[in-house]
């Protein structure tokens, strides 16, 4: 319809202007900017409260009301910080300075898989600054591909779109997607995913936090059908903006059955893998929970349907 294309065009000139005027200015210039907004988001408007208080009273019950009041408004800042970072990071960080802005933790496992010509796939939450993670990767010269929902406004999903093909990551549409995604690991391609989202009745239900969390069978598929090595990547954000360390948690490969890290003495199958880098990625936010998006509902079904599946150490 006519008055919704340019409603959505008026959004995306909103947020071309608002990427604009915080490339214009120092990052410790948004920081001053954003403690107002921290406030009225936490303390006035109290934005996803409800989802907030539930998310953090679930996952760390020993915490008081006032110490959870104190991690919502840091999580608020990370929020805020993290938009200005994926806005800033193309401008300042290169090929050639990089390394100034980032830590590679595991980096030659990382890598080594990468340029194998076997597959491989990469799993990551909503955590730190995930997306800048993939500029960092692509600056080192490796390719990925990831599956995701087109977002609703069409001239936002092609700005994102064009800007992380730019960067080297490409995007394939999450419905009838699949034969390309077995076709791109056939070839040796590296995907990216997000392995903390809800999944519905169909997902496989593994504990997170203590509690059942559905969860895309999908990941622990391709690993095991491709004999692809999963790897559980973070980027958590260190010191200050704009630097961070990006690292794995853990690396499954499925040729080496038997890892007592994953399976035990077992062969593993969809549940264990699945639990086992659930249980990874809440290694990595317990470390640092300020930087975990708390704002999205991770738990979702019925109590019946929840059919959780042993935590794998």
């Amino acid at each position: 319809m006519p008055w919704k294309r340019t409603g959505d065009y008026l959004v995306y000139l909103l947020v071309r202007f608002l990427v604009a005027g915080i490339q214009a200015v120092p990052m410790a210039t948004c920081q001053r900017w954003f403690r107002p907004l921290v406030w009225l988001l936490a303390d006035v408007f109290k934005v996803r409260q409800r989802v907030l208080e539930e998310n953090l009273r679930n996952a760390f019950p020993e915490l008081s009301a006032r110490e959870r009041e104190h991690l919502i408004r840091r999580n608020w800042e990370h929020f805020l910080l993290m938009v200005a970072e994926i806005a800033q990071a193309p401008r300042k960080i290169h090929r050639t300075n990089w390394r100034q802005h980032v830590t590679l933790r595991q980096g030659r496992t990382l890598v080594g898989n990468m340029l194998s010509e076997r597959p491989a796939v990469i799993v990551c939450g909503h955590f730190g600054n995930f997306e800048v993670a993939g500029v960092i990767v692509s600056l080192l010269g490796l390719p990925t591909f990831t599956v995701a929902r087109p977002l609703d406004n069409p001239y936002l999903h092609d700005l994102v779109e064009r800007t992380r093909s730019t960067h080297g990551q490409y995007i394939l549409p999450k419905q009838g997607s699949r034969g390309e995604v077995e076709r791109m690991l056939a070839m040796g391609s590296t995907l990216t995913v997000l392995g903390d989202q809800a999944a519905g009745k169909k997902g496989c239900w593994v504990d997170f936090f203590g509690r059942p969390a559905s969860t895309n069978k999908a990941i622990a598929v391709f690993a095991l059908t491709y004999d692809a090595p999963l790897m559980v990547n973070y980027a958590r954000r260190v010191d200050r903006p704009l630097h961070f360390e990006i690292g794995l948690a853990g690396t499954f490969d499925p040729s080496a059955t038997g890892d007592p890290s994953a399976t035990g003495e077992s062969t593993p199958g969809i549940p264990e893998v699945t639990a086992w880098f659930t249980a990874r990625l809440e290694e990595i936010v317990r470390r640092d929970p300020e930087q975990y998006w708390w704002v999205h509902r991770r738990w979702k079904g019925s109590d019946e349907a929840r059919r959780p599946v042993k935590k794998v150490a």
